[in-house]
């Protein structure tokens, strides 16, 4: 009688986009917590964030030290380092994450990054059209978002979602976002046939945007907030 050499299976190589995401909701879970918390470093790590808002990553020698970008420079078993073009892209968008969302977070008392889940979506679609009345839209926010979506570049597309943030935190109440899946979709944003691709997940988003009666659609902090990424692939 043989028996089957029993092998296992190297594991699974984690797509870049998702270990942006993680690395972005890593940085910001911490910095939110504290922050809320009126945490000395945390609200100078905000503070230093909105400094190098506007610039490339790279570009603001202060937040070298204070943006870690270890984690996507090691290299699991099984899997290949990243190419100097991913780096560039990986670290392109977790700054503009972090940055966007220290701008966002600035003088709110409640968490302005939020998990994205169906029940509760915190994707940017999801976010601009928690801005329009319940019973219509609001063409000229509805047209940032389109905008939004035509930047011919990274440096453009920063600029025209921090215009959109902008509404998110001066809302009436302010309107959360889940900043890790957005630092997904600005490193996916860089890919060929990327910025399509967010595009369409953004769109998806806005119309598949489901507000339940017993639901206050504005709300932006609830006791299971968390700073975890989301793990729905084609979540926007």
């Amino acid at each position: 009688m043989t028996t089957a050499a029993s092998t296992s299976a190297p594991p699974a190589a984690v797509p870049v986009q998702q270990r942006v995401a993680e690395l972005a909701a890593a940085h910001i879970g911490a910095w939110q917590e504290g922050y809320l918390n009126d945490r000395s470093h945390a609200v100078g790590a905000l503070a230093r964030l909105r400094r190098g808002a506007g610039r490339e990553a790279g570009e603001t020698p202060d937040l070298w030290t204070l943006i870690d970008t270890d984690p996507l420079h090691t290299t699991a078993a099984g899997a290949r380092p990243l190419s100097e073009q991913e780096l560039v892209r990986a670290e392109n968008a977790l700054h503009a994450a972090l940055t966007l969302w220290a701008f966002h977070q600035q003088s709110r008392g409640v968490p302005m990054h939020r998990r994205h889940t169906r029940e509760r979506p915190a994707g940017l679609g999801a976010a601009v059209r928690r801005l329009m009345p319940a019973d219509g839209t609001d063409a000229p926010v509805r047209k940032r978002l389109v905008r939004a979506g035509t930047a011919p570049d990274l440096a453009t597309l920063t600029q025209r979602l921090r215009d959109i943030v902008a509404l998110l935190r001066s809302a009436k109440t302010p309107v959360p976002l889940d900043y890790a899946l957005l630092a997904g979709q600005l490193y996916l944003w860089q890919c060929p046939d990327g910025p399509a691709a967010v595009r369409r997940r953004w769109g998806r988003s806005f119309h598949e945007l489901r507000i339940r009666p017993d639901t206050d659609r504005n709300t932006a902090s609830d006791t299971d907030e968390k700073t975890t990424p989301d793990t729905d692939k084609d979540a926007s």
